[in-house]
């Protein structure tokens, strides 16, 4: 993991994680993480939210790629997180197994952040999968609770769900 937003200096190990699916919601995240502190919102430029990774339950989860086109970003909440809890996130995402881990930088109005959040394994996407109702009210509840841009909250409400697993 090295070093990425390690902050000694509190008295505590913690690290920064950019959430952009449905760890945006506080109340998901904190019972995945109790230390977990939202720090505010921001995005990654060039990159595009897709719902194509396979979830354990069949489902479409949330994903980042890549687009290289400079109108895309990917919006989403900077949390610090205590290291102790890291296990336990990666743990349920599924590292290794469907998300490998990624640095990013994170624009945010106090400058860029480097942080780590989860990718989809090549292996582990299907652009033909939907999210789950639940699992897209999760992602909503979190965009609109940290106030993600109005235009970004509509894209994620006009994505279709499935009818069934």
């Amino acid at each position: 993991m090295g070093a990425v937003g390690c902050d000694s200096a509190s008295g505590t190990d913690t690290y920064l994680y950019f959430a952009y699916g449905s760890n945006m919601s506080s109340r998901r995240l904190r019972q995945r993480t109790p230390s977990a502190r939202a720090l505010g919102i921001g995005c990654l430029p060039r990159h595009v939210l897709r719902w194509h990774k396979l979830g354990r339950d069949g489902s479409g989860k949330c994903d980042i790629g890549e687009s290289g086109e400079q109108a895309d970003a990917v919006w989403g909440v900077l949390y610090r997180i205590a290291i102790a809890e890291k296990p336990l996130l990666d743990r349920i995402e599924g590292l290794g197994i469907g998300y490998d881990e990624r640095e990013v930088r994170v624009e945010t109005d106090a400058g860029p952040k480097a942080a780590l959040t989860y990718k989809a394994k090549p292996g582990k996407i299907d652009p033909q999968l939907r999210p789950l109702a639940d699992y897209k009210r999760h992602v909503l509840l979190g965009a609109k609770e940290h106030g993600l841009p109005a235009v970004y909250v509509r894209d994620i409400e006009r994505v279709a769900v499935a009818l069934e697993i």
